[in-house]
């Protein structure tokens, strides 16, 4: 076990994890990006990250951390190499947590679970990306010392949605 108090725990997810993490990315997802990602595009997107893609993604051994409040799983992160050319050699991919579990700190835990998940690593500085529209997420990386780093636009269904990428040394 990563890390654990009474009644919360972070590990590595397991392929017997897949379906909660499908329904954890489902809810998180309909509730973040209602409004910012076209809804026809969004459920597309929900729909082809199901149960079979999370078994895959696990089978795989992608680094994907499990929170779980009082045995019950409640988020999520993955994280990795940078996927863009940059001094920050570590990137969390996602984090996200059920609806019920947000704004309550539980987040954190996540995120400290994959800082040090990527230092084991030696992937030294650290970078997220999110759309702005999800000030949430920007709120909640910038709380923890994220600062903006560089800009860029992704098209989604249509819409142009800016991008901002937050870093830490």
């Amino acid at each position: 076990m990563l890390g654990s108090s009474s009644a919360i725990s972070i590990r590595r997810g397991r392929p017997a994890d897949a379906a909660a993490l499908a329904e954890i990315f489902r809810e998180s997802w309909q509730q973040t990006y209602l409004g910012i990602i076209p809804p026809l595009h969004l459920e597309t997107m929900i729909r082809r990250r199901g149960r079979e893609w999370w078994t895959g993604a696990l089978k795989s051994g992608d680094t994907i951390y499990l929170l779980e409040i009082a045995g019950k799983p409640a988020g999520y992160a993955t994280c990795g190499p940078a996927r863009v050319r940059s001094p920050y050699k570590g990137e969390i991919y996602e984090l996200y947590l059920s609806p019920i579990y947000q704004g309550l700190g539980f987040g954190e835990h996540l995120f400290e679970a994959c800082r040090g998940g990527l230092d084991d690593r030696k992937l030294a500085g650290l970078i997220v990306w999110a759309l702005s529209a999800n000030t949430p997420a920007i709120d909640f990386y910038w709380r923890r010392g994220g600062r903006p780093f560089r800009t860029t636009y992704d098209r989604i269904g249509g819409a142009k949605l800016e991008k901002i990428a937050l870093v830490w040394n």
